[in-house]
């Protein structure tokens, strides 16, 4: 069973180890996540989650509320919104069905705030297999758009479409 913890501090070499790793890079090649700094920060608007398999991490996942983020990444967004980054940190854990757990209980997590209408994602457009992964789970794509220097292929999960696809 995969649990998740606030990251800390403490989780910072890791963290970093893991930015390193060939599959993160290609996943999300022109981030600078800022963890000495963004890990001693606890805003309203995020959620930054280690996730742990029997005790040992295993990936990590941030929920943002982006009407509220203070970078406005997303930019002129609806209120009632939540956007999920995902990864797992070592690629001998890709393809085990840890990031489908690490998304449902993310979902979960999101839509446990009734105010929370639907949830947005940004992988790169070019990142087939992260697209066909977030389809698999019910988001539906809405546009390419350029986030800074990437190209992304944004989608959404509908509450309504969520709890469908749970009955």
């Amino acid at each position: 069973m995969i649990e998740f913890r606030v990251a800390t501090i403490d989780d910072l070499n890791l963290l970093l180890h893991w930015d390193e790793q060939p599959h993160t890079v290609a996943s999300d090649p022109n981030d600078d996540w800022g963890w000495e700094t963004e890990l001693l920060r606890s805003p309203e608007w995020r959620e930054q989650l280690i996730a742990e398999l029997d005790s040992r991490p295993i990936g990590f996942v941030q929920i943002i509320d982006p009407l509220l983020e203070d970078s406005h990444y997303w930019g002129d967004v609806a209120p009632g919104l939540r956007a999920i980054d995902i990864w797992i940190g070592e690629a001998s854990d890709l393809g085990k069905g840890h990031g489908t757990e690490m998304m449902h209980q993310a979902i979960a997590r999101c839509f446990a705030s009734p105010e929370v209408a639907a949830i947005i994602i940004d992988p790169l457009a070019s990142n087939v297999r992260a697209r066909k992964f977030y389809e698999k789970l019910g988001f539906s794509f809405v546009e390419n758009r350029t986030f800074d220097e990437d190209f992304c292929a944004v989608y959404q999960l509908d509450r309504n479409d969520w709890e469908k696809k749970r009955n």
